[in-house]
């Protein structure tokens, strides 16, 4: 199971490319579109690491309520 989450939108909000916001987690550009696609389970340390770089929390970008998806 595959967790649905806000990367994408969060990273066009900060005007930052997929290759940036991988530069900045430490990850290859094709990890943050596997996420942003939900085809990649990221760990929670990179969750967060993503967040500090799009300077949002963590249930703006990762959270869903029960029975959102």
């Amino acid at each position: 199971m595959y967790m649905e989450n806000k990367v994408k939108l969060s990273r066009v909000e900060k005007n930052l490319t997929q290759q940036q916001l991988a530069n900045q987690v430490g990850v290859t550009r094709q990890t943050i579109s596997l996420i942003e696609k939900g085809s990649y389970n990221p760990s929670l340390n990179l969750c967060l690491e993503i967040c500090y770089a799009v300077g949002k929390t963590l249930d703006e970008v990762f959270w869903n309520e029960k029975g959102e998806n």
